[in-house]
């Protein structure tokens, strides 16, 4: 018998029986379509934090200050205790060649009126250099310099949110904030960064003056919160990092004993870390899921021996004309496929209309990708001949005389 007869004879035997077609493949349909989901969810996850850790600035090392650890071994956690100078920062980019850029940056959150808003904004002195570093120009006016430094002038540039927020219906730029009850004039407008993970949160919803202003005219002191430091290539990271300690070890005079008094992380394996948890989380929601394969494959295989025991004496019928086991098996195999098949197609629509209704309804970033969907469409099948082998062999073992006398 060809395959096309097969396929024939195969798709009659299961519409005859609609009803329990489906309620077959259901466990099909929820397994597919729960994987690509969970599989969506965790891609999407993984570009978001990819995408979000990347607008920090690229080959980003940053360094944080020390902390205070008492004689009874309790620690208060990174940033205790102010050991970080803007000194530092320079020393760093004159002494280490595969350094492009420093920029120090120190960071409070104040009182900011202007116009008919008063708000709670993040104020962060910086140095000119801020936007190498940090990947981020601007998109109206212009970013301070060392002029703006050395002046301590009274200069802002602020994110689009607080644009947005104070300066709905005009235009920023020459515009006055007040910043701790200090008159500042708006120069320049930063591109938007949007949402990143942690306490920060939106960043565009900042101001940035220059660093020695915000230590001087804000804040009262020399330190500095945190220096961010762009490596020229991402293959220099790890040496770079050590010549950075080096560095910061001599800046502070530190002993040989002594431990570091700063800390240095590489944004290059925070992106490694979250990534790969993100992918361990999705593998263990995607195997989750995946038992309902497992049932779905099992239900395939009861419904498929249930049928070879009610087409005993068709087997036999189709035996007795002259056809092969060969002939039989691949019946009930192409059956058991058709069943997995349709379920997994099912399932796929299913999954993909999840995935877009999560990411509309919750705002969840999903991305349903070819390799998901080839997978689930391969697996689908899989189950569909795994769990169709038994029956498709059973009935290709039945003598045709006993089938002819079945009742």
């Amino acid at each position: 018998m060809s395959i096309r007869d097969t396929l024939r004879v195969a798709l009659r035997a299961l519409v005859a029986n609609p009803l329990r077609a489906v309620l077959t493949t259901l466990g099909i349909i929820i397994g597919v379509a729960a994987v690509i989901t969970t599989v969506s969810i965790g891609t999407g996850a993984g570009a978001s934090i990819r995408q979000q850790l990347t607008s920090l600035g690229t080959n980003l090392l940053t360094v944080f200050p020390g902390r205070i650890q008492t004689p009874f071994g309790i620690g208060q956690g990174v940033g205790s205790v102010q050991t970080l100078e803007a000194e530092d920062g320079e020393a760093i980019a004159e002494a280490i060649p595969g350094v492009e850029a420093v920029t120090a940056e120190l960071s409070r959150s104040v009182q900011v009126v202007g116009g008919t808003q008063n708000d709670n904004i993040r104020i962060s002195g910086v140095t000119p250099s801020f936007p190498t570093v940090r990947n981020w120009p601007t998109t109206q006016g212009a970013f301070f310099g060392e002029e703006d430094m050395r002046s301590r002038a009274r200069v802002a540039v602020i994110g689009s949110t607080v644009a947005k927020t104070f300066f709905p219906e005009t235009d920023p730029i020459g515009q006055t904030l007040r910043i701790n009850r200090v008159p500042f004039t708006v120069i320049g407008v930063l591109q938007t960064k949007g949402s990143t993970p942690g306490p920060q949160g939106d960043q565009d919803n900042a101001i940035f003056v220059p660093l020695t202003t915000a230590q001087r005219r804000l804040f009262g002191t020399d330190s500095v919160g945190t220096l961010y430091i762009k490596v020229r290539e991402a293959d220099q990271m790890t040496a770079v990092m050590e010549e950075v300690r080096k560095v910061l070890r001599t800046q502070h005079g530190l002993r040989e004993a002594a431990e570091d008094d700063f800390t240095i992380r590489n944004q290059a394996d925070l992106v490694n870390t979250l990534q790969s948890t993100t992918r361990t989380i999705t593998m263990l929601l995607s195997g989750v899921a995946g038992i309902s394969l497992l049932v779905g494959g099992i239900g395939i295989m009861n419904i498929m021996l249930v049928s070879v025991t009610e087409r005993i004496r068709e087997i036999g019928i189709r035996k007795a004309v002259g056809g092969t086991r060969r002939d039989i098996l691949l019946q009930f195999l192409v059956e058991a496929v058709l069943l997995s098949s349709a379920g997994g197609a099912l399932g796929i629509g299913l999954g993909v209309a999840a995935a877009g209704s999560i990411s509309a309804v919750a705002g969840w970033s999903t991305i349903v990708t070819i390799q998901s969907v080839l997978l689930a469409s391969g697996v689908a099948a899989g189950v569909g001949i795994f769990f169709g082998l038994y029956p498709a062999q059973r009935a290709a073992s039945l003598d045709p005389i006993a089938a002819l006398r079945h009742e």
